[in-house]
């Protein structure tokens, strides 16, 4: 008996997990003079990625037009689907790293807590009269754990080391739960032990939280292990791809208009040789994309 003809079954196309960050022909402008123009990239939901460039090329500009402060002047962005602004509730916000001066009394656990109830007015109720209040002393304390800063978080954060403070500042953006974190130069004046920590421990909430991290910085290389991908700004452009895509000579070259050497080390460290101004060059902390 001949067998039943079956109908081919067509496979089933799984949908495109969407993106976190999408910019098409994006132009920035800052006070009528461009920033950067037609730039095109897309980052995936719950990618590390780095933002890279000298001084003054656009990093900081990067994170005002993904926050929705600054408006494209010309093309299109979206954030986790949305127009830039519309999804800043489920983006957690670290801006340039604050010092704090060493008599700050204020504890890290309280520090936390405030990115839970910077935005209300008045003294929220004890946590023994709340539930609400009790569900907040959780997730705090949670997220104080998933940083691991368990052990310094209930000292006052003045007399905290510096990588100390900014793993309280990093949890303090990520009590909300996010789904985006925007970390502006937070390995801004880290030794080289504590900016590997954070990097690693930046990964890990990748990984373990699916949260899409944009996290701008000057070099690279205490970076280059954890990263996906890699943003570098210059010359008024922008292009993204694997670090080993972007960190190179032929496209750096492009972007500076100068010839530009990268060399590895046998450590595995980018050096970058002919640029304008060396990533790894560090200036104050205060100048920025103005």
């Amino acid at each position: 008996m001949q067998a039943p003809l079956v109908e081919p079954v067509e496979p089933i196309e799984q949908p495109a997990a969407e993106e976190a960050i999408s910019l098409h022909g994006a132009t920035a402008r800052r006070g009528g003079r461009p920033i950067w123009s037609g730039v095109d990239l897309s980052v995936g939901q719950g990618e590390f990625v780095a933002v890279l460039g000298p001084n003054g090329s656009g990093k900081s500009t990067l994170v005002y037009v993904l926050l929705g402060l600054l408006p494209l002047s010309e093309g299109r962005a979206t954030v986790l689907g949305r127009p830039p602004g519309a999804a800043k509730s489920q983006i957690g916000y670290l801006p340039q790293r604050r010092s704090f001066d060493s008599g700050t009394r204020i504890r890290g656990a309280d520090l936390v807590r405030l990115g839970l109830d910077g935005t209300r007015w008045g003294f929220p109720l004890p946590a023994a009269l709340s539930a609400t209040g009790r569900a907040a002393r959780r997730r705090v304390q949670e997220t104080i754990e998933l940083v691991g800063a368990g052990s310094c978080a209930w000292r006052p954060i003045g007399a905290l080391s510096g990588g100390e403070q900014q793993r309280l500042l990093i949890a303090q953006a990520l009590v909300r739960r996010p789904r985006m974190l925007l970390l502006d130069e937070p390995l801004d004046s880290l030794d080289l032990s504590n900016q590997g920590a954070v990097a690693a421990l930046v990964q890990r909430i990748c990984e373990s939280e699916g949260v899409t991290v944009l996290l701008v910085a000057h070099d690279v290389n205490p970076i280059l292990p954890y990263l996906d991908r890699v943003i570098y700004f210059a010359g008024g452009r922008g292009v993204e791809g694997t670090p080993r895509q972007v960190i190179d000579g032929p496209t750096l070259s492009g972007l500076y208009g100068v010839p530009v050497e990268v060399l590895e080390t046998s450590d595995g460290r980018l050096v970058v040789v002919g640029t304008p101004e060396p990533p790894a060059h560090h200036h104050s902390r205060h100048e920025h994309d103005h």
